[in-house]
């Protein structure tokens, strides 16, 4: 039986945790051309989008962008925005005014501290206004190239029922997958954490759902120590 990690994986008493090594290959043949559902051109509008995603869907934040950016196209004209106006833009995803004075904060930090630029640095994108770690992660992984595991609901969920972790937190379910990752990964491609998280979160939206998981289609289910019983 593999390891456990620091926090003690929840572990079914036969099959122990999954192997994460012939998780992330799975997941790498069925998803092979994973990326970021949140629509962007440029390390900004990927960064605005992440931050507005909180609490909603990638869909429904793509319905927005397209008049966001057409309107505040860099982080110079988004910091100069009048509030109402934003306000009105991403009022859809509800919580208008909190999401416009978030998004305008943050490019007002962007211009002020770095030039309109988006940093390539993780203190430096965490102190911005509404980004966190994930955020973060999100950004360096998906646009910089980094590899580093964005933590999500559906991250989380997965990494429970796969038997890698039975923390809550976000940040120990970081620290439990990527501790499982370096136990039990063979150093391929398809174990870069950016593009496993990516895999992750795809696997958590149209297999292994919340509610319903359909582990009689999912690929993983001769690993998972979960299938059958989530």
């Amino acid at each position: 039986m593999p390891p456990s990690t620091s926090r003690g994986a929840v572990e079914d008493p036969l099959l122990g945790p999954a192997d994460a090594g012939r998780v992330a290959s799975s997941l790498a043949a069925e998803y092979p051309g994973a990326r970021t559902e949140l629509d962007h051109r440029d390390a900004f509008e990927l960064l605005v989008a992440t931050v507005l995603s909180a609490q909603t869907t990638d869909v429904r934040v793509n319905q927005v962008t397209p008049d966001l950016f057409a309107d505040w196209p860099d982080a110079a004209a988004l910091a100069g925005a009048e509030e109402a106006a934003v306000t009105d833009v991403v009022r859809p995803l509800g919580m208008g005014p909190t999401r416009a004075r978030r998004i305008i904060g943050l490019a007002r930090g962007l211009v002020i501290d770095h030039g309109g630029e988006v940093p390539d640095d993780q203190a430096a994108l965490e102190a911005l206004p509404g980004v966190g770690r994930k955020t973060a992660h999100v950004l360096r992984g998906a646009w910089f190239g980094h590899s580093l595991l964005a933590v999500d609901t559906h991250v989380g969920r997965l990494a429970r029922r796969l038997g890698w972790t039975a923390s809550t937190d976000p940040r120990a379910v970081e620290e439990d997958v990527i501790a499982r990752v370096d136990a039990d990964g063979r150093g391929g491609s398809a174990e870069d954490l950016t593009l496993l998280g990516l895999r992750l979160i795809l696997h958590g939206r149209r297999v292994c759902t919340a509610r319903t998981p359909r582990c009689g289609d999912c690929v993983l289910a001769d690993v998972c120590p979960s299938a059958g019983t989530a």
